[in-house]
């Protein structure tokens, strides 16, 4: 099964969080990447661009930003093949992200 894992967080408030939370998180997003890696379930990731940066084209138009007004934007995501859908929840569990925003799973059309 073919899942991605969808990070969410709040671009304005990540800024705020205190300084040693910030500093364990390269770490702790390498840390997880290596052991997808070792488990042979990671298939891709990125992690993506501030929303300002973003361009969302609807019909004849091109807006600026990202088209839903939410308090979290989408960050990143990790694509992974795993064996169903309770292993891609001890997955997203385990991405840092779940511990400061929000990790959606979503299995991908086959």
């Amino acid at each position: 099964m073919k899942v991605l894992l969808l990070m969410y967080h709040d671009e304005k408030a990540l800024p705020r969080l205190p300084r040693e939370e910030l500093g364990k998180l390269p770490g702790a997003f390498a840390a997880y990447l290596q052991a997808l890696k070792d488990a042979g379930v990671l298939l891709g990731n990125h992690g993506l661009r501030p929303t300002p940066e973003a361009r969302t084209v609807r019909k004849d138009a091109v807006l600026d930003g990202p088209f839903a007004e939410t308090k979290e934007q989408l960050a990143g995501y990790f694509l992974l093949e795993v064996p169903g859908m309770d292993a891609a929840l001890a997955w997203a569990k385990r991405l840092p992200t779940a511990t400061f925003g929000a990790v959606e799973v979503r299995p991908i059309w086959t």
